[in-house]
C-alpha cells in the first residue's frame, strides 16, 4: 500500500476514484436548483465541480478562499518523511493545530481566517449555494460554525467528496449535516454545502 502524502495545496487532478466519487455526488444533488457555485481554484476542486455539475447550465466560480490549507514545504511528503526531514515539527503541529504553521506554509487558524471571510462573502447572496472545498479548510470552517476549538478540527470527518450542509441564520451558521454520503445528501434551501 502506498503511504499517504500530504497534499495541501499541490494542483492535482482528481484520481478515477475521485471522479467516481464525483459524478455520484452530481447525481445525488440532481434535483437541487443551485443559486450559485462556488469553488477552490486548485484543479480537483474545480475538476469535482465540473463533474457535480455535468448537464446543468450553471458554472462554478473558482476563488483562493476556498483552497486547502499551504504546507508549505511538507506537500508531497509522507509523515515519515516530515519526521526524518524536520525532527520534533510533526509532534509540535499536533500540540498546536491551530497556531503551528509548516515550513513555508500557513497554520489552521490561518484557515480558518479564510474561511470565515468566505462565510461573509456570502453575505450578499442567497438561496442554495454549493461551495467546493477541501478537509482542511472544511474542518476549519465547520469549527467556527459550531464553536469547536480548533484544537479538535480532525474530531470532524471529511471523507472525499463528503456534502456538509450549513444554513444562515441570523449572525451566523447552523449545521444541518457533515459529511454526508450520496445518498443522505439533501441541502435545504438557504443553505452552504461545502
Amino acid at each position: 500500500m502506498t503511504p499517504r502524502r500530504f497534499l495541501g495545496q499541490r494542483d492535482v487532478a482528481l484520481d478515477a476514484h475521485g471522479i467516481i466519487q464525483a459524478r455520484a455526488m452530481g447525481q445525488a444533488l440532481a434535483q437541487v436548483s443551485f443559486d450559485a457555485v462556488v469553488c477552490s481554484d486548485l484543479e480537483r476542486a474545480r475538476q469535482t465541480a465540473r463533474l457535480v455539475l455535468a448537464g446543468r447550465q450553471l458554472t462554478a466560480t473558482p476563488t483562493p478562499l476556498l483552497r486547502e490549507i499551504a504546507l508549505g514545504d511538507w506537500e508531497g511528503l509522507t509523515v515519515d518523511e516530515v519526521r526524518r526531514q524536520y525532527p520534533g515539527e510533526y509532534e509540535r503541529r499536533g500540540a498546536d493545530m491551530a497556531g503551528y504553521r509548516t515550513p513555508g506554509g500557513e497554520s489552521f487558524g490561518d484557515v480558518q481566517t479564510r474561511a470565515v471571510r468566505f462565510l461573509h462573502s456570502l453575505e450578499p447572496l442567497s438561496g442554495d449555494i454549493l461551495a467546493v472545498a477541501h478537509g482542511g479548510f472544511n474542518r476549519a470552517l465547520l469549527c467556527h460554525a459550531t464553536g469547536l476549538d480548533l484544537s479538535a478540527l480532525f474530531s470532524i470527518d471529511q471523507d472525499y467528496c463528503g456534502l456538509n450542509v450549513l444554513e444562515r441564520t441570523g449572525d451566523g451558521w447552523t449545521v444541518l449535516g457533515t459529511n454526508l454520503r450520496c445518498g443522505q445528501a439533501t441541502p435545504e434551501s438557504n443553505s452552504t454545502p461545502s
